[in-house]
């Protein structure tokens, strides 16, 4: 990977739906070098695909809470039955395993206060291995991508 390799990242990270035109000027490129440059980092799996960034509000998610889940037992069936079944909840935007005061750290993304104390309550918290979970409500964020 090379400067120019990282500037077409850049780019994409900022706007993947810029054309293949734009794209190349840009980075400085003629359109078809730049194209054969996006293919071979999609091809190596540094570029492992595109979405839509949705507003959360719009689709009634308008509260996100970062919890951080510490599990009772390490044993390695407890964390892999933990893992198995959080990543089924529909709350759940992402799952870090992180070093530190927690096992995991969770973004988690509801309707309202009252929507997450229920699934904290009835889903979080019943998880296997669940020993603690502090929720931390986000109430501005500053910037995104």
């Amino acid at each position: 990977m090379d400067d120019v390799d990282r500037s077409i990242l850049a780019v994409l990270e900022r706007n993947g739906r810029i054309s293949n035109n734009e794209l190349a000027a840009q980075v400085g490129l003629s359109p078809s070098p730049c194209l054969r440059r996006v293919r071979q980092l999609e091809e190596a799996g540094v570029i492992r695909g595109y979405r839509a960034q949705i507003d959360p509000a719009a689709i009634g998610r308008g509260l996100r809470v970062f919890a951080g889940v510490r599990l009772m037992r390490h044993t390695r069936p407890d964390v892999v039955a933990f893992e198995r079944e959080v990543m089924d909840l529909s709350e759940v935007i992402a799952c870090h395993h992180i070093t530190g005061n927690f096992d995991y750290l969770l973004q988690v993304e509801v309707a309202d206060l009252p929507a997450y104390e229920e699934f904290h309550a009835n889903q979080l918290a019943a998880l296997p291995g669940v020993g603690t979970v502090n929720s931390f409500v986000i109430m501005k964020t500053l910037d995104t991508l």
